[in-house]
């Protein structure tokens, strides 16, 4: 018997930083991130007996593709053993392009993690959590740490933490505590510096905090952090939480580039594009700020509030220090959806 499943699901952005982690798969420090909208990825994955992996992305087949995809079984299969006797084709599309530094990865498993789940409970087989939701996140960790939390809408949590009922090193939550209506609008521009393969990959990224001088710290500040965005996020102090968000982006490069081996990814208008930033917030009191990945590419963030000052800001002085003055649109979303 042949089975198809659909799902669309989100990337997302980390505003507290997931950088660390140990076997299999977990986190060495708390994360907290907004889930997108626009960013997206929709992915079909038929189920039939036999062997073998296809991958289609954006209507190509895509070959390359296949060892991850292996790998992501392969973790899985402690969980899912009934996949060894299943042909997998997977049609997958992505609504940003390739290598743009929006997580690909995070959307993927995230919507692959959900058909497998439908697949298991349609083939009769028993899901080892009882909530389908959950058990998505912990298969969707397993590919790609961040995909995790693509699996719920808002605000998510991943990685144990104190001041977080709830929080897990296996699966992401959605954040339990209050949050300010500010927030649940938040939107989310990424300016892309730089479009291409990823300098250190995300694998080797989170390896070089093994031994790590600064490491402890780091950790630490990550669950320091998350106890300060309790009444930030509550209150909706808009200086604190964007003051908190960018120290977390720094702190990420500052890191790598005290790392050994260390890697520079900000790129020249990076750094113009972050000063353009805070010189625009100082000047005019708009509730603008930043958020980077590991890559040269901004995420800028306001509230939907500062919308009309914010955007003539970006179009105007922060597209011209893009790559062919590219920009993603987006926004807090709502988190997966079927197809």
């Amino acid at each position: 018997m042949s089975l198809t499943f659909g799902w669309q699901s989100p990337s997302n952005i980390a505003l507290v930083k997931y950088w660390g982690k140990r076997d299999p798969q977990l986190p060495s420090n708390p994360s907290i991130s907004f889930t997108l909208d626009a960013c997206h990825t929709q992915t079909r994955a038929t189920f039939e007996p036999g062997q073998g992996i296809e991958v289609t992305l954006n209507g190509m087949g895509t070959p390359s593709f296949v060892p991850k995809i292996e790998q992501f079984l392969g973790r899985i299969q402690h969980r899912h053993p009934w996949l060894a006797d299943y042909h997998l084709s997977v049609d997958t599309f992505n609504s940003f392009p390739h290598s743009s530094g929006i997580a690909s990865s995070a959307s993927g498993l995230s919507a692959l993690a959900l058909c497998v789940v439908d697949a298991a409970q349609a083939f009769g087989h028993s899901l080892l959590e009882s909530d389908s939701r959950r058990e998505a996140s912990i298969l969707a960790r397993l590919g790609s740490g961040s995909a995790s939390r693509s699996l719920y809408g808002g605000l998510v949590v991943w990685g144990q933490t104190p001041t977080v009922p709830g929080s897990h090193d296996e699966y992401a939550i959605s954040y339990p505590h209050d949050v300010h209506p500010v927030f649940q609008d938040f939107r989310d521009i990424v300016v892309l510096v730089d479009v291409g393969q990823k300098a250190v990959s995300s694998t080797a990224g989170h390896a070089l905090m093994e031994g790590h001088p600064f490491a402890a710290q780091r950790f630490e500040q990550a669950h320091a952090h998350m106890r300060a965005l309790e009444s930030i996020l509550a209150t909706g102090d808009l200086p604190a939480f964007l003051e908190l968000v960018e120290n977390e982006a720094l702190t990420l490069h500052g890191l790598m580039m005290s790392s050994n081996p260390s890697y520079i990814l900000m790129r020249p208008n990076t750094l113009a594009i972050l000063e353009a930033i805070r010189r625009f917030r100082t000047e005019t009191g708009t509730p603008i700020g930043f958020t980077l990945d590991a890559g040269a590419n901004v995420h800028v963030l306001f509230p939907a509030s500062a919308e009309q000052s914010a955007m003539p800001f970006v179009r105007e002085v922060l597209a011209p220090l893009a790559k062919n003055s590219q920009f993603l649109t987006d926004r807090v979303g709502s988190g997966p959806v079927p197809l």
